[in-house]
């Protein structure tokens, strides 16, 4: 049986290593998921995740020249399941609890993917930029030193 690309398939893990799992699917045809396919979240230790003779559905994404499958577990989650991104709100002034050389403080929530935490990295940057213009409009950029010999 021949399998197509995008097409979606049962399957069974038979196999991990640290970058992805080796995954056969019901024709026979094996292939691997890329750590980076397994979920929507970030996947630091795949075993966390997955293990050996797990039932997954996978979604084919490129068979190469050499005939390498390369399939994808969160490309086969339906709609529904996909959380989709959140534009982060702006966090208020007063209510910033800053730790370490000023860093905000991670609240324990359910992990972020990456495009929510460069999101939030991006929010918080511009906030920053903001202060530093602010504080340096409020000097009127005038640090102190003369050019030329005293009078």
């Amino acid at each position: 049986m021949q399998i197509d690309i995008g097409s979606v398939y049962d399957g069974t893990v038979t196999g991990l290593t640290k970058f992805g799992a080796f995954v056969k699917l019901e024709n026979g045809v094996s292939g691997m998921v890329h750590i980076s396919e397994v979920s929507n979240e970030y996947v630091n230790d795949i075993s966390e995740h997955l293990s050996e003779g797990d039932k997954v559905k996978v979604k084919v994404l490129e068979i190469n020249e050499k005939g390498k499958v390369s399939l994808s577990i969160k490309k086969a989650l339906p709609k529904e399941e996909k959380p989709k991104p959140q534009k982060p709100s702006k966090p208020k002034r007063e209510n910033k609890d800053r730790g370490w050389k000023g860093a905000p403080q991670q609240e324990a929530s359910a992990p972020m993917s990456f495009e929510d935490m460069m999101a939030k990295f991006k929010a918080q940057s511009e906030d920053k930029m903001s202060d530093l213009k602010r504080s340096s409009d409020k000097r009127g950029g005038n640090t102190g030193y003369r050019r030329g010999p005293k009078q």
